[in-house]
């Protein structure tokens, strides 16, 4: 939390330096684009680079300052990893930098979600009349955490109409406490029991890629 508030902090003051240096040029207000992004996920094997796509729309406030929102998708099911299935990512932000002639660059903070299909693997007691060398079933889930991308953006402008965008950051994803089961073998009767299990709250850190062309109107 420390490391995003500071993060903020610097795009703030950041953008206050940029706004007193900022130019009177003008620049188109609206832009959409489509994107290709990378996202590295924990893997209990390895860790895996995961290919998606997306789109974005971007309102130019001034030439210093825009409000944006993205969203991706990528389509690669892991069956190994920490938390599984595709992933969905919704965000929505701030952009904060200094345009030149032909190109910019830029902070970004953008908070928002980011949902695993698979991301909640548990274990039930099964309904009456339950088989007793087998008392139990599986169940899968949507997990749906809280997650905030921060970065660095470069563009290019081809044209006053094209925008060329490559960004690298960090997504920030914040997975809340959540009980789950867990089955133990009890001897003496011969029997498996369900017992929850606490697991505690968890932040990670990916690094994220994204490259896009977009229309500016």
């Amino acid at each position: 939390m420390n490391r995003i508030l500071f993060t903020v902090a610097t795009i703030i003051i950041f953008a206050i330096t940029c706004l007193a240096q900022s130019q009177s040029q003008e620049l188109p207000k609206f832009e959409v684009a489509a994107e290709f992004t990378t996202l590295e996920r924990d893997s209990f094997i390895d860790n895996r680079t995961e290919p998606g796509f997306g789109g974005r729309f971007t309102f130019n406030l001034n030439r210093v300052v825009s409000l944006e929102t993205a969203g991706y998708f990528f389509p690669k099911r892991c069956f190994s990893c920490r938390d599984n299935g595709r992933i969905t990512e919704v965000l929505g932000g701030v952009k904060i930098g200094k345009r030149f002639e032909n190109w910019g660059i830029f902070a970004k903070a953008r908070p928002g979600i980011v949902s695993f299909s698979e991301g909640d693997f548990n274990i039930i007691p099964a309904p009456p009349p339950a088989d007793p060398a087998f008392p139990f079933t599986f169940e899968i889930n949507r997990t749906t955490n809280f997650a905030t991308d921060v970065g660095a953006v470069l563009e290019f402008y081809p044209s006053k109409r094209i925008v060329t965008r490559f960004d690298a950051g960090d997504t920030i994803i914040h997975f809340n406490s959540r009980t789950r089961n867990v089955v133990q073998f009890i001897q003496s009767t011969n029997s498996f029991l369900v017992l929850p299990l606490n697991v505690p709250s968890r932040t990670t850190h990916s690094f994220q890629f994204m490259a896009s062309v977009g229309f500016r109107f």
